[in-house]
């Protein structure tokens, strides 16, 4: 969605500084910790030999763990998790008009390196779409099944502005050669440590229904709500670790068992009490949260899973 600070804010002659406590809207109940984290996303996928070559060639992810049907990628350098991989082999591309995955999104750890990224994809000849959003620049490609994915780097919190008590955030042009420019002389040789899952963002059925699961349910604040046909929700002040929209129109229906899809997503959260502590909200609000080991798993209202776990 091509909508830039003009469409959404005008002049913005009122924005300030975001400095911490001064954005977003806490939920009126249990309130998720500051130091949320969200951990890998779960993908089905149609042939993993074809998804290990995009992920390991394309976005320089390192193949962590691996069995006949399935496998665990992360950065260079470290061995946090990012993306699992599972083979259902005859899986259909994922097509348009479905709820549950819009893009998953990959923080890399300076602008540095997403100008490094760049010159990457303009030398294999990877085509990738690219957007300014204010708080971050960012890269968006699918996957050979159709999934997608963001590549991203933060701009400084002490750059980020408000109006009121939103975040402002947009999708304005990527100045491409000042990101070429940062990333200097150095080559990019894959994912480098200090990769992180930033951000997901999911295709929902309604807004209403996404702020009352996601923020009053789960405990995530909602930091920007006038952008069009979106809202977007994090913990401890980010601009978001979640973004939900409605853009895949009002028919969408989730994704079918023979479609390439998300199968779940994870959100990390300091120790077991929070845990806890997450799903007695969840339960209090009506949804189910199930014990998994040390992990609570739920739902949200379309159907798609949630791993609430620790590190």
């Amino acid at each position: 969605m091509g909508v830039t600070t003009q469409d959404i804010f005008g002049a913005s002659p009122l924005a300030e500084r975001a400095t911490p406590g001064s954005y977003g809207e806490a939920p009126k109940g249990y309130r998720l910790p500051a130091t949320t984290r969200l951990g890998p996303v779960h993908l089905a996928v149609a042939d993993l030999e074809r998804s290990l070559a995009f992920y390991g060639q394309v976005l320089g992810m390192r193949t962590l763990r691996r069995d006949t049907a399935s496998a665990t990628l992360g950065p260079h350098g470290a061995d946090d998790p990012l993306v699992v991989l599972r083979e259902e082999p005859g899986l259909r591309p994922v097509p348009r008009g479905r709820l549950g995955l819009f893009h998953f999104a990959i923080l890399l750890p300076d602008r540095a390196s997403l100008g490094r990224f760049v010159r990457h994809l303009a030398d294999i000849g990877a085509q990738a779409g690219a957007g300014d959003h204010l708080v971050s620049e960012a890269l968006y490609l699918h996957d050979p099944d159709d999934l997608g994915i963001e590549v991203y780097a933060d701009r400084p919190r002490d750059t980020w502005m408000r109006l009121g008590r939103q975040l402002m955030m947009a999708t304005d042009p990527v100045d491409v050669a000042a990101l070429m420019a940062a990333a200097g002389d150095t080559r990019w040789t894959g994912m480098p440590a200090g990769t992180v899952m930033g951000h997901v963002h999911l295709h929902v059925g309604a807004l209403d229904a996404a702020s009352a699961f996601y923020s009053e349910a789960v405990g995530f604040d909602r930091i920007v709500w006038q952008y069009p046909g979106a809202l977007f929700f994090s913990a401890g002040g980010y601009h978001h670790h979640l973004g939900a929209n409605t853009w895949a129109g009002s028919g969408a229906i989730p994704a079918a068992k023979d479609e390439a899809r998300l199968l779940a997503w994870t959100i990390r959260l300091p120790g077991a009490d929070d845990v806890t502590a997450a799903a007695r909200s969840l339960a209090n609000a009506g949804f189910a949260a199930e014990r998994d080991g040390n992990a609570v798993v739920t739902r949200d209202p379309w159907g798609t899973r949630i791993h609430i776990e620790t590190p």
